[in-house]
């Protein structure tokens, strides 16, 4: 952020260049622009990977209750869906190189060079943004205007760096709902640079307001058409870091919890860092804290200050120069930072409902919360924490989930209580085999079996040491004690509807095989990991509140023509699209999986996109590109409509490494630089766009 406040400028100073000093300049090959690493997730790079823990290397887990056969065998019996056994991961010859077959038919696109400044859709579709940042919701008076923006019209108009998206459609499919996330913001591209101290805490309380959720009520003629929102209706709504939210759960009240604003511990203020979510059966939103971290300042010298990436030092934002509750070295703030890091739940059908923070779900960098109800009629919630060598979690509730909207209420309490538990994965192959290049085993595959280790069990904590809500709160340092499986940024973990599999998005990890850290393992094949992988899970019986599973990687990424050893599930890689960097995952109405990705300009040089892979068939692992973002940016919160010949994407951090007055990306409205027309202006704006057949 601006350089401009308390620490290193007084009032009437020259005005001066925003993020002056920038840590992972010069490091990021294989990850993301540096502006993006000191904003996104402040720098998490250059910092010591926070899971020091001496958990063993995959291969050396032998104690798994179940072995790969019995666990694949299992699931045969239960007569799930999907096919299991050696032919998961055997494809036959491509039929064809494109997806005009079904719903959504397309050409896949190619790949767009990363200095491209445009949104490129394949022949036969057209794009528009559905609400782009700084429009007005509930008011026009609220007209966008970077320039002057006031922390209170911020806190009436979208937010800034969409991530999470979902579109809760009404009957008839005519009116609807718009959830939306706001990540994060950057100041350098928002705002010309502040000459005074004033101007510095307008930006910042402006950056604040721009943090958070939106819900936007949408419009259109008939299904199949394209959106218009709605200013001013009744349940547009705001949620920003100055929310008061509700804890539910074990740990609600505990001390670990308890501030000077708030000494019962039961009542957070706001929501920050929002990344990925999911939508439950029951209607309400799911949102994950992730790197709450960057915003607060701490002593720094607890063990769970230093597996949380928590430090003495001052912070990106300058938050803690605003409200001292970001400055946790504060006396009576001490437990502030333990207040984020949550699954958060939000109704947007009730405006004025207050949403709350899940303790039962555990607290960790939270990318996201996906829910499914399972055979046994109770619901679980698959998260991964987006870390170098950190874990997978699942969430099975205590009570069971009950059909049709009377019972609402009641489904609404399901994420409050039930049992936490972390994976590990145990492989099948020797470990001579596992060389870190990413050269499939004998076998053909990289795969085998695992656990679901407990970390609570209906609100009792199963681990030696740890009382409930210290699992709950220190839910890292817990995982660790039971020897969970290091993975390479578990990203998004979202189950099949079509199928019941759950599908790991393991974005990267160049520091997989590096002095003193862990080296390749089964589930993580790749030193220097720069370009993610996928990994399928087969519960037990396909019976989601299992404790043991089958899996297997589905793509190990790359571009197969500058990169040796990618794997897209025996497909030929000659006839797929490169892909790096998978981030978030979607699927459509006939269960194939479409992935987004973060980090393809660093990489392999492209723009990112989002992708097509079938999961069954012929076609099996024929990754297909289907759309690209503008230069800079990442694609998040993919919905894909099939049925409806429609998809929408979340544009986040257009032209990141810019400024403002050098933007790098003039998306979406594409006018004259620096100008200001009817609402559209000429620099980047982070906007949710829909894409619609022609």
């Amino acid at each position: 952020m601006t350089t401009l406040d308390d620490r290193d400028a007084a009032p009437g100073v020259a005005r001066r260049s925003l993020l002056p000093l920038l840590p992972m300049a010069g490091h990021t090959r294989g990850k993301r622009s540096p502006v993006t690493c000191h904003l996104k997730c402040g720098d998490a790079c250059s910092q010591p990977v926070p899971n020091t823990s001496e958990n063993p290397y995959f291969r050396d887990v032998v104690d798994a209750a179940l072995s790969r056969r019995a666990v694949l065998a299992g699931a045969a019996v239960a007569g799930a869906a999907i096919v299991i056994g050696s032919t998961v991961g055997d494809a036959l010859p491509a039929a064809a190189h494109d997806s005009r077959r079904g719903r959504l038919p397309f050409r896949a696109i190619a790949p767009q060079p990363a200095s491209t400044d445009a949104f490129t859709v394949p022949s036969g579709y057209r794009w528009r943004p559905l609400v782009r940042w700084g429009d007005p919701l509930f008011s026009t008076r609220d007209a966008f205007d970077p320039a002057t923006v006031t922390p209170e019209q911020a806190a009436r108009q979208f937010g800034y760096n969409c991530d999470y998206v979902d579109v809760l459609e009404d009957r008839g499919g005519r009116t609807g709902l718009l959830v939306v996330n706001h990540e994060y913001t950057n100041e350098n591209l928002m705002f010309p640079p502040a000459t005074t101290p004033a101007e510095v805490e307008r930006q910042r309380r402006v950056g604040m307001a721009a943090h958070g959720m939106s819900v936007v009520a949408v419009q259109r003629s008939r299904s199949g058409e394209p959106w218009s929102y709605r200013v001013g209706a009744r349940q547009n709504r705001r949620i920003t870091v100055s929310t008061p939210f509700a804890f539910t759960g074990p740990a609600a009240g505990s001390p670990l919890l308890r501030t000077v604003d708030d000494p019962a511990g039961t009542t957070p203020v706001g929501t920050l860092n929002n990344c990925a979510g999911g939508t439950t059966p029951w209607g309400t939103v799911l949102s994950g804290e992730e790197n709450f971290n960057q915003y607060f300042r701490t002593a720094g010298t607890s063990a769970a200050d230093r597996r949380y990436g928590l430090a003495d030092r001052a912070t990106t934002r300058g938050w803690e120069l605003v409200e001292p509750r970001f400055d946790a070295r504060t006396p009576g703030y001490e437990n502030e930072p333990n207040r984020h890091g949550w699954i958060v739940e939000v109704d947007p059908q009730d405006p004025t409902s207050t949403p709350v923070k899940h303790t039962a779900l555990g607290r960790f960098k939270h990318e996201g919360a996906n829910v499914v109800v399972g055979r046994t009629g109770h619901v679980v919630a698959y998260m991964g924490d987006d870390e170098r060598f950190d874990y997978v979690y699942k969430f099975v509730s205590k009570e069971r989930y009950k059909e049709g909207a009377r019972h609402r209420e009641h489904n609404k309490r399901l994420l409050s209580a039930g049992s936490l538990y972390v994976a590990r994965f145990t492989g099948d192959s020797p470990a001579a085999e596992l060389d870190g290049t990413g050269t499939l085993p004998s076998d053909g595959q990289f795969d085998g079996s695992g656990e679901w280790i407990p970390l609570v069990v209906d609100g009792v904590s199963k681990v030696p040491g740890f009382t409930t809500d210290q699992v709950l709160v220190h839910t890292r340092l817990a995982a660790d004690a039971v020897g969970a499986t290091k993975m390479d940024r578990p990203e998004d973990v979202e189950p099949n509807p079509a199928t019941g599999r759950i599908y790991i998005a393991c974005t990267n990890n160049t520091d997989r095989g590096a002095a003193g850290k862990e080296g390749a393992t089964e589930p993580n094949p790749r030193v220097q990991n720069r370009f993610g992988h996928v990994v399928e899970i087969t519960e037990h019986r396909n019976d989601a509140t299992s404790t043991r599973f089958g899996w297997s990687i589905l793509l190990v990424c790359g571009d197969p023509a500058t990169t040796q050893n990618t794997y897209f599930a025996g497909f030929p890689p000659e006839k797929v699209s490169p892909i790096s960097c998978p981030d978030n995952v979607a699927f459509d109405s006939t269960g194939n999986l479409w992935i987004s990705t973060d980090g393809q300009p660093g990489t392999i040089g492209y723009c990112d996109g989002l992708f097509k892979v079938p999961l069954t068939g012929r076609e099996r692992g024929h990754v297909q590109q289907f759309l690209a973002v503008p230069r800079g940016a990442e694609t998040c919160g993919p919905v894909v409509r099939d049925r409806q010949d429609m998809v929408y994407v979340a544009v986040q951090h257009p032209g990141e490494d810019g400024a403002w007055g050098a933007q790098q990306s003039f998306f979406p409205d594409y006018v004259a630089p620096g100008t200001l027309a009817r609402g559209r202006w000429g620099g980047p704006r982070p906007s949710v766009v829909q894409v619609w057949k022609d």
